[in-house]
């Protein structure tokens, strides 16, 4: 019996709290206020509350047209691995307490490893869809891929070697917590003045999840103006809405990483308490997220490149070099 309650406890984190349901209604949400606070940046009405929804309804109740040259297999699985990763990862992510539904040490590079796949389904639905158009985006994604990555492994694991001072600082606190995303935001939130250190990896995060959500100015891989729909322009019905909502969740896991490492306060209170923090200091990184895609134009897929290695990587290196500093002052 208490085998069947474990594992029916597991379904519920998986497929309704903080799992699929909770992801989906909260990035509905989200994207609302992303379309909202969007529009009225540019002195635009803006959509109605319920519009991110209906999208999702009417492309939902359309068919799903395959191409005559497409991978049938490829074509019709990446929407599906895609939201699957992307809701995975959000299990290892703390978000109203100190510890995730499914924290362990060493969370921290599986949640990275699997907000990675959904750029590469993007890649193959493009690749396999054998469209030009759609081929143009995919190859376009996966140099994006190429440039945004590293800055952004480099923020995170920055902030995960700097937390490697816990036992140092905390004692009776193990080294092996910093390798976990709930061990660092125990530690942040103990220790707010280090947590400041990471201000640089931080700015870098936000650039690459610009980069990896795909939205201006790095929304290349979709430019409308040039290449259609991009990657998705063979895609429809509840494939394409698949997709969609993938980006949507993905927006979501993304803020929610960053507050977690970045942004970890209010993890002592009480539960009610904790979830509404949460849901603040999350809607506050899409609202960053939100001004910096409405105050730059796009770039081009070199510029885009230029940007990363030229300037996201070396303050990410910076980064890095700052958090082995305070650590060994720290250890010293």
């Amino acid at each position: 019996m208490p085998g069947v309650l474990e594992n029916l406890g597991g379904l519920f984190y998986m497929l309704v709290f903080p799992g699929f349901a909770f992801l989906a209604v909260f990035a509905l949400i989200a994207e609302f206020i992303d379309r909202k606070f969007h529009a009225k940046l540019q002195r635009r009405m803006g959509p109605p509350w319920f519009q991110p929804l209906a999208d999702l309804i009417k492309l939902a109740a359309k068919e799903d047209i395959l191409p005559a040259s497409a991978d049938k297999w490829m074509f019709t699985l990446t929407p599906l691995v895609a939201m699957a990763a992307t809701v995975t990862a959000f299990i290892y992510i703390p978000v109203w307490s100190r510890i995730a539904a499914g924290s362990f040490e060493g969370d921290v590079i599986v949640v990275l490893y699997l907000l990675t796949i959904p750029t590469f389904t993007f890649f193959l639905g493009g690749w396999y869809s054998r469209s030009v158009f759609s081929m143009i985006g995919a190859a376009r994604t996966l140099t994006q891929l190429f440039a945004y990555e590293i800055p952004l492994f480099l923020s995170i694991l920055s902030a995960a070697l700097l937390a490697n001072g816990a036992k140092a600082l905390t004692p009776g606190m193990k080294d092996p917590l910093s390798w976990s995303l709930s061990g660092m935001s125990q530690f942040y939130g103990e220790h707010p003045l280090l947590a400041a250190c990471n201000v640089i990896g931080l700015v870098v995060s936000l650039i690459a999840l610009l980069g990896k959500l795909e939205k201006v100015p790095f929304d290349i891989p979709d430019a409308e103006t040039e290449i259609g729909a991009g990657t998705f322009t063979e895609y429809s019905g509840r494939l394409l809405a698949m997709f969609r909502m993938t980006v949507a969740i993905e927006m979501i896991v993304g803020a929610s990483l960053i507050a977690a490492v970045f942004i970890p306060f209010g993890l002592d209170v009480p539960p009610v308490l904790g979830f509404v923090l949460y849901v603040v200091k999350v809607l506050f990184v899409v609202c960053l997220l939100t001004v910096a895609r409405t105050v730059m134009a796009r770039f081009r897929i070199d510029q885009m490149i230029n940007f990363c290695w030229k300037v996201a990587a070396p303050l990410a290196f910076a980064q890095l070099l700052l958090n082995l500093l305070v650590k060994f002052a720290i250890k010293g």
